[in-house]
C-alpha cells in the first residue's frame, strides 16, 4: 500500500528521502478507505508518512519499520519540482537516457533503489502488509510480473492505494 498524500505529492515534487508527515488532505482521503484484508503482520519503510498511514488503515498494530522499502534517494533534487529544475544541467543529464540507471547527484538510481527492495521483498512472509512508497511498489510489481509489458511508472498506485499479491496473480486495492 502506498502512503498517502503528502504536501511534496500535492506540490508535485521530487520526495524520497526526506521524512514528510501526511497532509491534512491525505489523512482525510485515507479515514474514506476500507481495506478487505485482515494481514498477519505489518511492514512499513519506517518513515513517518507511512507509519501514519498505517495507523489510520489499520488503528495501532504492532509493526516493524524496515528501511530497505523506503522510496529512492533523489538526492539533489529532492524536494524540488520540475519547473524549478527543468533548466538545471544535472537535471538534464539524470532525465535523459536511461533515467533508471542515471544517479543523480548525492542521490541514487532506480537501479539502486529496484536492487535494495528486491532483496527485502524476497524474505517477505506470507501475510504481510507493506506500507511504502509509490517507487518501491512499481518496482516490485514490474519486478513481479514482467510478462505484463509495463514500466515502473505504470505500477504506481495512487496514494492509499495498491496491490494483494497472491503466488504469481495481483489485484488492486482497495
Amino acid at each position: 500500500i502506498r502512503h498517502g498524500k503528502t504536501r511534496a505529492n500535492e506540490a508535485h515534487l521530487y520526495c524520497g528521502s526526506t521524512d514528510l508527515p501526511l497532509s491534512e488532505a491525505g489523512k482525510a482521503e485515507l479515514v474514506k478507505l476500507h481495506y478487505g484484508v485482515t494481514p498477519e503482520r505489518f511492514l512499513t519503510s519506517g518513515m513517518r508518512r507511512t507509519n501514519e498511514t498505517l495507523r489510520i488503515l489499520f488503528g495501532d498494530v504492532p509493526f516493524t519499520p524496515v528501511p530497505e522499502f523506503r522510496e529512492v534517494d533523489f538526492g539533489a533534487f529532492e524536494m524540488h519540482s520540475y519547473e524549478e529544475l527543468r533548466e538545471n544541467a544535472g537535471y538534464q543529464r539524470w532525465i535523459t537516457g536511461d533515467n533508471e540507471a542515471n544517479v543523480p547527484p548525492k542521490g541514487e538510481s532506480g537501479v539502486q533503489m529496484t536492487r535494495r527492495v528486491l532483496a527485502a521483498f524476497s524474505e517477505l512472509p506470507d501475510g504481510t502488509a507493506l506500507i511504502c512508497h509509490g517507487g518501491v511498489i512499481a518496482a516490485i510489481m514490474a519486478a513481479c510480473f514482467p510478462a505484463e509489458g509495463k514500466h515502473r511508472y505504470q505500477w504506481q498506485p495512487a496514494n492509499g492505494h495498491g496491490y494483494e499479491l497472491s503466488g504469481d496473480t495481483y489485484r488492486p486495492i482497495p
